[in-house]
């Protein structure tokens, strides 16, 4: 039986990171990382592999820094653990002991077992394996006509990829009335809508998939709870994900009520050197204080540095007690983000809040010819200013200036303080540093806060 002092299982973002961190920070340590498949997929570039993309090697995620900084891999798949004798099985019979385990398992994409026809020949989804999506790859480069369910992020980055295939008829349903509801308030998911009409996707909102209806076991089309009957050659279900927690549970972890492994604010379950991170691990809202389900690999990095660190005693403090769930994708080339407490989860949480806005150009003068508009609002507390959370959309500074807000939630600045911050703006780079939008919008919440 091989020991190991630490036992990686799972080789995704939060695996890597984990492992890399830990051993830069005992590197007298022996860390194995235990993975199913050899080759791995950046998770969020996997929309853009079916058309930005030459092909999916581009988007390759291997655990190359892992073993570059001292640690081994195996391909093999875990089935069996004992935390107490602290010794693991894998499915080909091999036994390794640990001192510390660590859960990076992930998720896996949620079958949508309440539609009829679900099991049909043609019905995908959006896996996080290298050799299913790159078979998938194969079939849509096939297909003519491709409807896919869901309307967040990983539904409306597919479909905007595969509309743009001239000879593709792409179809996207959402039952809610505006795609990316869950991470933009109503103004900002309808501009979403809108733009993802233009990228010459056939939007349907407010409707539900009632069946998949098929012919000899194969896909044939969907019909719509409008009655409206959709013709598909492929259907790919992008309705979410689920925590990976069948192996931990089975090895006697405990599950919260979003089926994620429970863990404290170091990641530590409930069994004594047994953690989780990422994906499979669970979430706090950063403001709302409630447990979440946020699986994103910036999060689950950012866990995963804090627990390579903090393995063998804590050695760095976590200074943030909660996720800021920052999201951000490109549609048709505007950009939506958002972070922390948007408008409808303050409400859902029951805080108090007063929003405010600003829109101009991204560069100065606005006559640039690559300047493009933005719009920032900010979301925050009426008692003290603090700003707890943002939505904006735009230019691809976008990208960036979410994580400035991102910065500003989880050190709790105020909108008075925003206001004096210190910026450098340039013609090309920048709006201008008379309306700098993120300091109009703070500007533009003090006048809100000062009429309540």
């Amino acid at each position: 039986m091989r020991k190991y002092d630490v036992i990686i299982i799972g080789g995704g973002p939060s695996g890597i990171i984990t492992g890399v961190t830990g051993i830069k920070q005992n590197p007298e340590k022996r860390f194995l990382m235990i993975k199913e498949e050899e080759k791995g997929l950046v998770p969020c570039g996997i929309p853009y592999v079916f058309h930005d993309l030459e092909n999916i090697s581009q988007n390759a995620m291997s655990p190359k820094p892992f073993i570059a900084a001292g640690g081994e891999v195996l391909i093999n798949k875990v089935t069996e653990i004992d935390i107490d004798k602290r010794v693991l099985k894998t499915q080909e019979d091999n036994e390794f002991s640990f001192e510390k385990l660590i859960f990076a398992t992930g998720s896996t994409a949620i079958i949508p077992t309440f539609i009829k026809g679900y099991d049909l020949e043609g019905v995908e989804y959006i896996k996080k394996s290298y050799n299913y999506i790159e078979a998938l790859k194969k079939k849509t480069t096939e297909a003519k006509n491709i409807v896919i369910i869901g309307g967040g992020f990983i539904g409306v980055e597919v479909a905007e990829q595969l509309a743009k295939f001239e000879d593709k008829n792409v179809s996207l349903v959402e039952m809610e009335e505006f795609c990316l509801y869950r991470a933009f308030s109503e103004e900002i998911a309808k501009k979403a809508n809108e733009i993802i009409r233009n990228a010459n996707v056939n939007l349907y909102t407010n409707n539900k998939i009632e069946e998949i209806i098929g012919e000899n076991g194969k896909v044939k089309s969907v019909k719509l709870t409008s009655g409206e009957e959709l013709k598909a050659d492929i259907v790919i279900s992008a309705i979410g994900y689920k925590p990976n927690t069948e192996l931990a549970e089975k090895s006697g972890l405990e599950i919260n009520s979003n089926a994620a492994i429970r863990c404290d604010n170091y990641l530590r379950t409930t069994k004594a050197d047994i953690y989780a991170v990422g994906d499979c691990s669970q979430t706090i809202g950063f403001v709302t204080g409630r447990t979440d389900s946020i699986m994103l690999a910036s999060t689950a990095t950012a866990e995963a540095r804090i627990l390579g660190y903090n393995l063998f005693g804590i050695n760095l403090l976590r200074n943030f007690v909660g996720t800021l769930s920052v999201f951000s994708t490109e549609i048709g080339g505007t950009v939506f983000a958002s972070a922390g407490a948007i408008e409808q989860s303050a409400k859902y949480a029951n805080i108090e809040y007063i929003a405010g806005e600003f829109k101009d150009v991204d560069r100065h003068p606005g006559s640039i010819k690559d300047a493009k508009e933005v719009m920032v609002k900010l979301i925050v507390s009426p008692l003290n200013g603090v700003i707890i959370g943002s939505e904006m959309y735009g230019g691809k500074s976008v990208g960036e200036l979410i994580n400035i807000v991102g910065l500003a939630i989880q050190k709790e600045v105020t909108v008075y303080e925003l206001i004096s911050y210190q910026i450098g703006t340039h013609p090309l780079l920048t709006s201008a540093p008379t309306k700098y939008v993120i300091i109009k919008a703070a500007e533009n919440v003090i006048s809100n806060i000062k009429k309540k």
